[in-house]
Parts: C-alpha cells; sequence; structure tokens
C-alpha cells in the first residue's frame, strides 16, 4: 500500500508518502491515510534509494521544496507519474 504520512495532529496529512512492505494495518488505527497499491512493478519500487533513510526534514521540504532535496539528497527517487484505476 502507499500511504500518506501524518503529523500528530488528528487527521492530518504530510507531503510524505511511504510504500508498505508489510502489512500494516495497525497504522490505519492511528490515522494513517492509505491511498494505493503497487499491483505491478515491485521491481521498480526495489531500487528507490534507501540510503537518506528518515533524514530528509519534513519542515525543510514545505519550506524549501525541491531546492532543498536536491543540494541535499542528490539520490532521491521521485514519482514522476502515477495512474488511477478503476
Amino acid at each position: 500500500m502507499i500511504t500518506f504520512a501524518k503529523s500528530g495532529a488528528p487527521n492530518s496529512r504530510t507531503t510524505q508518502v511511504f510504500i508498505n512492505f508489510k502489512d500494516n494495518s495497525f497504522l490505519n488505527r492511528q490515522g494513517f491515510a492509505p491511498f494505493g497499491k503497487v499491483t505491478m512493478g515491485m521491481e521498480v519500487v526495489d531500487k528507490i534509494y534507501s540510503a537518506y533513510g528518515e533524514r530528509p526534514d519534513q519542515g525543510r521540504i514545505q519550506g524549501e521544496g525541491n531546492a532543498y532535496l536536491t543540494k541535499t539528497f542528490p539520490k532521491l527517487d521521485y514519482i514522476k507519474k502515477a495512474t488511477i484505476e478503476k
């Protein structure tokens, strides 16, 4: 599942999304909002650069945007295209 991260406030969302690699349904009770499912292409997901871990600062992302990300995290991967299927 692809899920929006949230802040500590109720019913909140941040600009960060993450992909669950296992069943994390317990996050639903905490107010996280899954909005998609990887149905094919997991080999692409597995190639996402992961060495940065949790280091990007959400406040700086919100304040400085891609300028901060491209300068500080040059190997960061981006979602360039997503489709919605019914």
